[in-house]
């Protein structure tokens, strides 16, 4: 009988490699299919309109940001354009709106002094910061627009700045650098707000004329007196975003606290200060406005009329027992100011789309803001059920009434 070693190994090899091919094809068929679907954003697609050069036009794109939309659509911007909204901004809705602001040449005339500037800014504390300049605010500006083009190398804009006066000003002992358009000193003080008494002395007669450099002195005469720097609240303004959730805040345009100059009068006795009195309050430096975006898009579990009683969790984790009412909201408008609309949800919102709640003042103060499901919300009112529940949040509706009040 002949040997058939070899062959039979061959075969034997053959039928292991088709077995290991085969466990391969079951092993991969089977991950392909338990992987889950690509649900990520950059998957689902939008409809965004993009505004440039007077323009407009639509794409639908799966592009995730801003930057990446205007690439898909070959728009391409300069460092000095102005995009809103921002370049990185992710994409998280359906559909969007993109404004392209081109920059022009403008030309800023601050004195004696004349300049160039490319730009995309609009206000004239923004084109004043572009050419790299400081403004005041008590400088005056103004923006024209130019007649003769060529003559001013293509610049159809320009813009004026009347510089306040410079001067040195010690309040009370308190020495600070200030600016003024008063052509002397008792009107600079009118103007600053500084209303002096009997017992008030200056360094120069209020009818001299306020030049640039100048020192002016305000003193007190027989009582002890402070002046202090202290901050002035910057004024935020928060812009409603519904394609976020709530919780979610992000600062568009950082703003800056002020500085004031108060001056106290100090009634001391044994030498120790037992009360203290403001005679003069200066605003040194004016705040500047902080704009917010917040997010308003419901948490998916929604307060609704037929649930009647929802727990929702903020974004801090601290749980409110929701409810609504019906009741006209006109007598508690008042405390917060403004007026008030119902939603095509039925809930009722104040002038600037906050919801209208009421809860436990000692929790909540009266026009504090907070969260909810159905959305950011203010403090307007109060009621019983707060004995019960504390942190509950009773929620103004139409949904009982159906009579739009």
């Amino acid at each position: 009988m002949k040997n058939n070693y070899f062959g039979d190994s061959m075969k034997l090899g053959w039928a292991l490699v088709s077995a290991i091919f085969a466990v391969a094809i079951i092993w991969t068929v089977s991950v392909a299919m338990a992987a889950p679907a690509d649900t990520s954003d950059n998957q689902t697609e939008r409809l965004v309109s993009i505004y440039d050069r007077g323009e407009e036009r639509a794409i639908v794109t799966r592009a995730a940001t801003v930057a990446d939309v205007l690439r898909d659509a070959n728009v391409t911007v300069d460092p000095a354009d102005i995009v809103e909204p921002a370049l990185t901004e992710k994409l998280v809705a359906k559909n969007y709106h993109v404004n392209v602001y081109r920059a022009r040449p403008v030309v800023v005339t601050d004195g004696t002094a004349r300049m160039r500037v490319m730009t995309a800014e609009q206000s004239p504390r923004q084109i004043a910061q572009a050419a790299k300049l400081t403004l005041y605010d008590e400088d005056i500006t103004k923006v024209e627009r130019v007649d003769d083009v060529v003559s001013e190398g293509g610049a159809g804009l320009k813009l004026l700045i009347d510089r306040a006066t410079p001067f040195t000003f010690v309040l009370y002992g308190k020495k600070f650098e200030a600016h003024s358009q008063a052509a002397t000193v008792g009107d600079m003080l009118n103007d600053k707000g500084v209303k002096l008494a009997v017992q008030d002395g200056t360094s120069v007669p209020l009818t001299t004329p306020l030049v640039a450099g100048m020192s002016v002195e305000v003193w007190r005469n027989g009582v002890q007196t402070v002046t202090q720097e202290e901050e002035v609240a910057m004024p935020i303004r928060q812009v409603q975003n519904a394609d976020q959730p709530v919780g979610f805040k992000q600062v568009q345009t950082p703003g800056k606290a002020g500085k004031k100059q108060v001056t106290y009068e100090l009634n001391l006795q044994n030498g120790v200060e037992v009360s203290r009195n403001i005679i003069q309050s200066v605003v040194s430096q004016q705040p500047t406005e902080q704009v917010e975006i917040v997010g308003t898009k419901s948490s998916g579990n929604p307060l609704t009329k037929s649930k009647g009683v929802n727990n929702f969790v903020d974004s801090i984790g601290r749980m409110h027992r929701e409810t609504y009412y019906d009741l006209p909201m006109s007598g508690v408008m008042g405390s917060c100011g403004g007026t008030y609309a119902v939603r095509s949800d039925g809930v009722k919102v104040d002038q600037n789309g906050y919801v209208i709640v009421a809860a436990h003042l000692g929790n909540y103060p009266r026009c504090s803001l907070v969260e909810t499901s159905v959305g950011m919300a203010k403090v307007y009112d109060t009621g019983g059920f707060t004995s019960a529940h504390p942190h509950g949040i009773d929620i103004a509706t139409d949904w009982s009434n159906n009579d739009g009040r």
